[in-house]
């Protein structure tokens, strides 16, 4: 079962940031996560432009993607995203989540991930109004609501957070639209139960789940 079946069986899909794992080890990280029943790889690209930090880029989704069957989703936290996006697609990436901050014509971008075959993603930063992405919301297969600052790992959760994923979860029924509500940024046995009331399809973890003794179980956890 994938992220996107989870979807439509009203079931929530865990994804393990990759940014917490091993890197020295990285294929024994991503396998372990499968092998714990995570539905998703969530892969945090940082450029030191638009977030401070600097992660890793195609190559490294490219050997992922070598690594697992599951679907992965390139979280671009980068200046001019649109200058990577045929790199990330032939890397292997399923999906592409930008944020509304780092791009001028969101419509545009979101059509060119489109192309190119791949879900399309559409993130905001805790302090962005959540209105800047209500315009585009027939246009995503995926709305990434950040609730900690984007640019590193171990944060604590910002439970302003819940009140968008509650008027996107409104707005979503209202509209009869099809796209997954995810959230990122604090997640862990304490937090998501409130994210998933709210209307979290997908909870993204990372310290939470690499630091875990027994990854199967705080996989089910999160659920």
């Amino acid at each position: 079962m994938n992220w996107w079946s989870r979807r439509a069986e009203n079931a929530t899909a865990v994804a393990p940031s990759l940014l917490s794992a091993d890197f020295a080890d990285l294929g024994r990280d991503v396998a372990k996560m499968e092998s714990a029943g995570a539905d998703l790889i969530h892969l945090d690209v940082m450029d030191g432009h638009f977030v401070p930090n600097l992660t890793f880029g195609p190559l490294v989704v490219a050997a992922v993607r070598r690594r697992t069957a599951l679907p992965l989703d390139a979280h671009l936290m980068v200046a001019q995203p649109e200058r990577h996006f045929a790199a990330f697609a032939r890397a292997g990436a399923d999906a592409i989540t930008i944020h509304i901050e780092a791009v001028p014509d969101p419509g545009a971008a979101l059509a060119e991930i489109g192309a190119l075959g791949l879900r399309r993603g559409l993130s905001l930063n805790p302090g962005t109004p959540l209105e800047t992405v209500l315009p585009w919301l027939d246009r995503v297969d995926l709305v990434l609501v950040m609730s900690v600052e984007p640019g590193a790992g171990g944060q604590s959760f910002q439970p302003a957070a819940l009140d968008k994923l509650r008027t996107l979860a409104a707005r979503r029924a209202a509209a009869g639209l099809g796209f997954a509500i995810s959230i990122d940024g604090g997640v862990n046995a304490g937090t998501a139960p409130d994210c998933r009331k709210a209307g979290a399809d997908i909870l993204v973890a990372g310290s939470y789940l690499f630091g875990a003794a027994d990854a199967a179980a705080a996989v089910a956890s999160l659920r």
